[in-house]
């Protein structure tokens, strides 16, 4: 129960805490003249990164504990979660080309562009399977329903 007061609390602050830098960006501005980005902007983004790295801790470590605690076979089971999620990573990674964009203002290393490029190829797997996922999902419900 004590856990559970924990998790309420720490959420409510995370989710002041980005309140409070959003109406601090709105109210300082998001735009970047030229090519330096605003002081609002710098920090929208780590935080973002912040809250994605919080996210991933909880999911993996705290899913571990649990899952572990609940079923000790279950870590070989997110073992292979883990390792299936590296290995689309990897070919997201592999497929990207990493090609400057044409006429950008905005000159990148190689490296940007690489990884960029990656998370372009993971945000189309992660669409063309949600999208495949709702239609398995609707003819699975279809033919259970007919029975």
């Amino acid at each position: 129960m004590k856990l559970n007061k924990i998790f309420k609390w720490g959420l409510v602050v995370l989710i002041l805490i980005s309140v409070a830098i959003l109406v601090w960006g709105f109210s300082a501005g998001f735009e970047t003249p030229g090519h330096e980005a605003l002081p609002a902007t710098n920090v929208l983004l780590s935080w973002a990164a912040i809250m994605i790295g919080i996210a991933l801790f909880c999911w993996i470590v705290i899913g571990l504990i649990i899952s572990v605690k609940n079923d000790p076979k279950s870590i070989v089971k997110m073992g292979i979660v883990l390792v299936g999620i590296a290995a689309v990573c990897l070919v997201a990674y592999l497929l990207a080309k990493g090609d400057p964009v044409p006429g950008a203002a905005v000159t990148s290393t190689a490296g940007e562009l690489k990884l960029t490029d990656t998370i372009l190829n993971l945000t189309l797997i992660a669409g063309v399977g949600a999208i495949i996922a709702i239609i398995v999902g609707e003819i699975r419900m279809a033919i259970a329903n007919k029975k």
